[in-house]
Formats: C-alpha cells, structure tokens, sequence
C-alpha cells in the first residue's frame, strides 16, 4: 500500500494553539495565535497556509492557497519535463572476437551513445583465458578510446569472477553526425566529390513559323494495293476415339462372358438340327406315334 503524502494544513486544519505569521508580502508579523492569524487573513480574503510544520511555533503565511497549489504544480511539471531517463544497455564480448563481430559489436554500442544510454561492456572468459585477464582489459581500452567522441569512461574496467566490466555514459554534447559516416566508403568518397554544374542552354530566338505553301491540283494519287487477308491454317477433324478409354484386362473378363454365352444359346439353338442329321429316322416314328391310330377312329 502506497504510504500517504503529505497534505498541506490550511486554515481550520490548522490545529496548534500558536503560529508565526508572515503577511502575503513576506513581512514577519510575529508569533500570533491561531485565531488571531485566521482572522487576519480572512479580513484580506486570503488563506493561512501551513508552510513549516516542524518550526516552533509552526510558520503560517496568508496567500491564495489555490494560486500556491497551482505554482506547485507547475513547478513539478517543468521538473518532470527536463528530467531525463538514462537506461543501461549491456555488451558482451569475448577475449578473442573476430575483427568483423568487434565492429558489429562496436556499432551498437554507438547506437546507444547516441540515444543517451549508458552502455555496459562485460569480458566473458573461459577456461584457461582467465589467466589471461589483460587481454580483456586491453580490449575494453581499445572499445573505450574507439567511442571516446561519444562516452567517457563512467567505471573502470573491474574484474567480477569470470567477467570483466567496464561501464561507458555518454558524453555531455553530442558531436555533428557527419554526413556519409554510415555509408559504404565508395558512396562516401561519391558525395564527396565536387558536382558538375549544369551547362546554361543559351535559348535562340523563336522565329515565326514559315507558310506552307497551297496544295498543287492534280490527279489523285492511287490508293496502295491491299494487302491479301492471310488464310488460317485449318485444324484436322477431331479425334473421335480420342476419348475412348482403351480395354483394360478388367473389361476382358465380361467380354469373355458375353461371347460364351452366345456360344451356348447358338449351340442350344442348333441342337435339333444336328440331332436330326444325326438320326434321321426318329422324326417319322415320332410323326406316326402322334397321328391316331386306325383301330381307335374304327371305334369312334
């Protein structure tokens, strides 16, 4: 829980038998008693305002307690406005970073300067490096002297167990960022050369346009030739079997079925009339077994 401020007493909150008054123009009244004071501000249509609750007796002074909470506020505004927030961004390096990684390394820590933050650089050994502390040093010395135009060195290089720590905060002035120094050298070296001034083109006098001379009567001219219409190419007849999906070994079984039921229906078909050749004389026995017989068209 966030502990209370402390409020300004005003007028009744005013609790001490005794105060010393001073006038709204800074004059010393001297020690009057609480009554007396509230009297005499009021008689100037102002407030007793509690300015010193420690003092014996406490100091009370008559002013207009919402102009003095207005300055107050005011005040801490403008305090709230110049004030500044530094952050610390952090940097780790290794004893043996490759030239190419300690610019990279080198360009943030850059960045940071020029975004007014204090930068920390951390040494990281390994191993048997720790037997080499001043190769780390070394290397924050030479990070240090790189950026000196934008930080100073805020802490001393420390050694912190397996660390090393160096603490950078920039410099009060900036310096002029100078134009091309992010740039490549070849577009640098490009902007740095002088430009050609444009050559000045002298503008001759407009003559007015010549008259065309009339148009001659004569015969008219032929018409060009018109040239033949190109005959398209005519495309061949489709295809008609081109979409016919050729027999599978599936389809040849129903095929096979197919022929060798009309094989038995032909064979059925032509049955008598092999058996018929085969024996001729059944047929008339048969004929005659069918037509009655004399005996029985006797007893009819």
């Amino acid at each position: 829980m966030r502990p209370a401020e402390p409020r300004t007493r005003v007028n009744e909150t005013i609790r001490v038998p005794q105060v010393r008054l001073i006038d709204d123009d800074g004059s010393q009244i001297g020690v009057k008693a609480r009554d007396e004071a509230l009297e005499y501000a009021w008689a100037k249509n102002l407030d007793l305002v509690e300015v010193a609750p420690d003092a014996n007796p406490p100091v009370c002074r008559v002013m207009d307690y919402g102009k003095y909470r207005y300055d107050q506020e005011q005040k801490q505004k403008l305090a709230r406005k110049h004030q500044s927030t530094i952050t610390i961004k952090e940097i780790k390096l290794r004893p043996k970073i490759d030239p190419h990684d300690y610019a990279t390394k080198k360009g943030h820590v850059v960045r940071f300067l020029r975004q007014r933050d204090k930068v920390k650089v951390t040494i990281m050994f390994r191993g048997r490096e720790m037997s080499h502390p001043e190769r780390g040093r070394a290397l924050l010395e030479r990070l240090a002297e790189d950026v000196s135009e934008l930080g100073v060195i805020e802490s001393a290089p420390i050694q912190d167990g397996r660390n090393m720590v160096m603490l950078l905060a920039p410099v009060r002035e900036l310096p002029p960022t100078k134009p091309g120094a992010n740039e490549p050298p070849a577009e640098s070296a490009r902007r740095s050369l002088p430009r050609p001034r444009p050559k000045s083109k002298k503008q001759s006098p407009q003559l007015p346009p010549s008259p065309r001379p009339p148009p001659s009567p004569g015969p008219p001219s032929p018409k060009p030739p018109r040239r033949p219409k190109r005959k398209r190419p005519q495309r061949p007849p489709p295809n008609q079997n081109r979409n016919r999906r050729a027999p599978d070994a599936k389809d040849e079984v129903p095929l096979r079925r197919q022929e060798a039921l009309q094989a038995d229906r032909q064979r059925q078909a032509d049955a008598p009339a092999r058996h018929a050749l085969a024996h001729p004389g059944e047929e008339d026995a048969e004929a005659e077994a069918r037509l009655p017989s004399r005996s029985a068209g006797r007893a009819l």
